[in-house]
Order: structure tokens, then sequence, then C-alpha cells
């Protein structure tokens, strides 16, 4: 009998958060893992190649292989560049502390 490890897998909506623990053989993937949750029944319109998906906030490709306890989460795009966002607030701050 092929050894199992069970992992969480991720996904948050503003309205909505999609979180399940799923049991894989050991050396599945993260692709294996999020096609086993059900999270593409749940959003059929979730494309899992164009998601970045990571373990533990710090991205991964979805081949890697999992460990135990690991918790794969699925990243939305950004709306807005980070960066950017800051330096308008900065750039907005430093017209008004004058």
């Amino acid at each position: 009998m092929a050894e199992r490890i069970r992992v969480e897998v991720c996904y948050a909506l503003p309205q909505r958060v999609f979180l399940r623990t799923v049991e894989v053989d050991a050396g599945a993937t993260i692709e294996q893992a999020v096609r086993r949750s059900g999270l593409l029944e749940e959003f059929p319109d979730f494309d899992l190649a164009s998601h970045a998906a990571g373990i533990y906030a710090k991205k991964k490709p979805l081949d890697t292989v999992l460990k135990e306890h690991d918790r794969i989460e699925l990243y939305r795009p950004l709306l807005a560049d980070p960066k950017e966002t800051r330096r308008r607030r900065a750039a907005g701050k430093s017209k008004t502390a004058r």
C-alpha cells in the first residue's frame, strides 16, 4: 500500500474562501493535489495554468512534490502593482505635508 500524506489546498476570493484538506499519495505534486481537492469542480472558470501557486507563501511550480502538512495556496492576479501603489500614496503624503 502506498504511503499517503495530508495537505491543504487554499484559494481565497473577496467573498469566499476554499480550504480543503486532502489525502494524496506520497510523491504527489501541487497540480495533483489541487485536482483531487475538488477546487476545479467548485470553480469551473478557474484556470490552473494561469494562476500562481505556492506553499506557505513561497511561489512554486505545479510539478513541485509535496510533503506532509504542506499548505498549497493559489494566488489571484494582482489588480495593481503594490510598489506603484505605495509610490503614489507616498507622493500624495509628501505634497500634503508641506
